[in-house]
């Protein structure tokens, strides 16, 4: 038991050291999924983005497109259901991304409906996104 948490806590460390160093030219924004759910960073500004982990953005006004998959609960669905997993894009404008900035974009639901808000460093909500679509999975 013992070795598996050390294994696994090696990957995890492991994992998050191949994120790139911010450029402090540029506006950094985390993706920060609940538990049992993922968040992928999709498009910039309408424009494919190469890395799911994170957005790395100009200064300046970006739409941020995401992927969220998340599972809704048989209390929002019926007695006897089985848990439904969604997979639904969000988009998210911000209009003031500055240099040098750490951003966190959070990701959550409510049944059927996701959510996704922006938030600065210091946990000021700077900002909510809104569905741009959904399919069951």
């Amino acid at each position: 038991m013992r070795a598996l948490f050390v294994a696994g806590s090696l990957l995890l460390v492991s994992a998050c050291s191949t994120l790139p160093n911010p450029d402090p030219n540029q506006a950094w924004i985390d993706l920060t999924p609940h538990d049992n759910t993922s968040l992928h960073a999709v498009q910039v500004d309408e424009r494919e983005w190469a890395e799911s982990r994170y957005f790395e953005v100009q200064p300046g006004s970006h739409e941020l497109t995401v992927r969220y998959q998340f599972p809704v609960t048989p209390s929002n669905i019926g007695p006897d259901a089985e848990p439904l997993w969604r997979d639904c894009q969000l988009n998210l404008t911000f209009k003031d991304f500055s240099a040098g900035q750490r951003y966190q974009l959070q990701a959550g639901s409510i049944g059927f409906r996701p959510w996704i808000k922006l938030y600065d460093d210091q946990q000021k909500l700077l900002g909510q996104g809104i569905p741009a679509g959904c399919q069951r999975t």
